[in-house]
């Protein structure tokens, strides 16, 4: 299931007890912040949550997948995600690891006898 930006807006009317309308504001508002630092080539880095970086790309050779046709990819920007390690935690949990007991040497009992 997939997050949506009216998901978000209804938590916070539920939960926060925002307005729909103030609701609706502070995720819009949030989302242009965002937009504007990334389109200003600025890395964006969200605490115990991950970084947005814009990379450049370079001009390259590529193929039109349908047709075959060798084309010329020009260069552009993108935007890569890279996750904090707290969200790695959480994504990836650290499996508990027990220790096996080491195994202790057990003397020989003598037997009585003669």
């Amino acid at each position: 299931m997939t997050l949506t930006k009216s998901d978000i807006v209804h938590i916070l009317n539920e939960k926060f007890e925002f307005s729909m309308k103030e609701a609706v504001t502070a995720v819009e508002t949030l989302i242009e912040i965002m937009k504007a630092t990334l389109e200003q080539g600025e890395d964006l880095l969200i605490s115990g949550f991950g970084k947005f970086s814009v990379r450049q790309k370079r001009e390259r050779n590529g193929r039109n997948p349908a047709t075959g046709e060798e084309i010329t990819l020009s260069k552009r920007r993108v935007v890569t995600f890279s996750y904090s390690s707290n969200l790695r935690e959480k994504l990836n949990p650290t499996p508990v690891v027990v220790e096996p007991k080491p195994k202790t040497k057990t003397k020989a009992k003598k037997r009585g006898g003669m």
